[in-house]
């Protein structure tokens, strides 16, 4: 199956995820393996959230608790955390959007990032019905150092006989600074760049999607200010595929996604993760 995801070349995690679904409540729910780790077995993530439209103004929010059972030793204890992620869109016109995000890690009981807060600003240009693109720049503080990144993001929308698809190009670029002596960035570089590429489909009442990030990443903020990679390791190479159907009000999506990382604190390459994803929205 992995070597057939590049076929489908698009990710967060991703495509599926990060379609809006007007006024809507959700829940979802991860569970992840990890293989070839020396500090993780498995994890889970627990997820809620809305996405509230009035008038000009879209709010966007969810709230995160994870936990992931690890290797005792070199750990001493198994991990849990929480995450906060909140955005605000402004319409200006028809052709321009303002939008603001705020990404906070609320709490890690392992991690030096514990604590740190995340800003975001960009503007979204809709050049006509079918062609959009996005810039955005993010900034995190956390205690040891600091991270800042640059994201652009192109959309093109087509129709194919029933079916409406949407096709994304995606770059982001990483700088990491003020970096004082620690564990998560002894390995690390100065500054990463990644290029992602998504589709999503949609046809009567189901939805489809895949996407592919290449390139390494670290500390990367991804679905559009909604997930925050904020432990030491080192993605370069993200695979997705999904499906979603709509029954009435409900939206159920299912979505697989393959990581490939390094362990950076221990210098530990070939780290394999797989996570199965449920995401179920309601519709207000």
């Amino acid at each position: 199956m992995k070597k057939l995801l590049p076929l489908f070349v698009v990710a967060p995690l991703f495509a599926l995820e990060s379609q809006t679904i007007h006024s809507s409540i959700l829940g979802y729910y991860e569970n992840k393996t990890y293989s070839h780790s020396k500090q993780k077995i498995d994890g889970r993530v627990y997820g809620i959230g809305g996405d509230i439209h009035y008038k000009k103004s879209a709010f966007r929010f969810a709230y995160e608790d994870g936990a992931a059972t690890t290797k005792k030793p070199p750990m001493k204890k198994d991990l849990t955390n929480q995450k906060l992620f909140l955005r605000y869109r402004y319409a200006l016109n028809d052709k321009f959007y303002l939008h603001l995000n705020y990404l906070s890690v609320l709490h890690d009981n392992i991690a030096i990032t514990s604590g740190g807060d995340g800003y975001g600003g960009g503007i979204t240009y809709n050049y006509n019905k079918k062609l959009l693109c996005d810039a955005t720049q993010y900034y995190v503080k956390y205690n040891d150092f600091k991270t800042y990144q640059s994201d652009i993001k192109v959309d093109y929308k087509s129709t194919v006989n029933a079916f409406t698809i949407k096709f994304s190009l995606i770059g982001k670029y990483i700088k990491l600074t003020d970096i004082h002596p620690n564990k998560f960035t002894h390995n690390a570089k100065d500054h990463y760049s990644t290029a992602g590429i998504k589709i999503h489909a949609h046809y009567k009442s189901y939805h489809f999607g895949a996407g592919a990030y290449f390139g390494k990443r670290l500390f990367a903020i991804m679905n559009d200010g909604f997930k925050l990679q904020h432990h030491a390791m080192e993605f370069n190479k993200s695979y997705a595929v999904g499906v979603g159907k709509t029954f009435n009000r409900f939206i159920l999506r299912v979505q697989y996604i393959y990581n490939k990382a390094k362990e950076l604190p221990v210098n530990n390459p070939d780290v394999k993760i797989e996570n199965i994803r449920f995401i179920l929205n309601y519709k207000i």
